[in-house]
């Protein structure tokens, strides 16, 4: 499995994802800037997910929904704050309505992706997000934001493989 580490930081608010991929750094950052690539594993595998728009530069968003085994959408979205290509990615994450409109009953959080390749090779992928709130970010975990991540960022190899065979 790709994914090396998650952890949880009360004191900072923070959830990071470490994941480390037999890969380029550019491999690993057409997984975001591709939105066929990323809705192949935004979602964990039980909810996958549908990119509806995609503009990955500053100030663009991304507009997503995961379909749940039911059939129920669940809708997201980000508001892109800075992307410096292959090399790292923040935004506000949130969740949203049918229209893509933010959900201010639920909690966002700012998310920065760093994509780093690693002196003994491949690439390291740090997904960080931070909350407003301790409240905030333990409501998220409860509702499974970590193991869904977990799951997600655990795709990405399968991805990254049929991309090479297809090179």
């Amino acid at each position: 499995m790709t994914v090396t580490d998650v952890r949880k930081d009360t004191e900072s608010r923070t959830l990071t994802l470490t994941a480390d991929f037999a890969a380029s750094a550019q491999e690993v950052w057409r997984l975001w800037e591709d939105p066929r690539l990323l809705e192949r594993w935004w979602g964990p595998p039980t909810y996958p997910a549908t990119v509806v728009d995609h503009d990955l530069r500053p100030g663009g968003g991304v507009t997503y929904y995961m379909t749940s085994p039911e059939g129920e959408r669940y809708h997201g979205g980000w508001t892109v704050e800075s992307v410096e290509p292959p090399h790292h990615l923040a935004f506000e994450d949130y969740f949203a309505d049918a229209s893509g409109t933010p959900d201010a009953g639920m909690p966002a959080s700012r998310s920065s992706v760093s994509v780093q390749e690693r002196p003994e090779g491949g690439t390291r992928m740090v997904i960080s997000s931070t909350f407003a709130t301790v409240e905030d970010m333990e409501r998220l975990v409860q509702m499974g934001m970590d193991e869904g991540l977990r799951l997600a960022v655990g795709q990405i190899d399968a991805i990254l493989e049929e991309q090479r065979a297809d090179a």
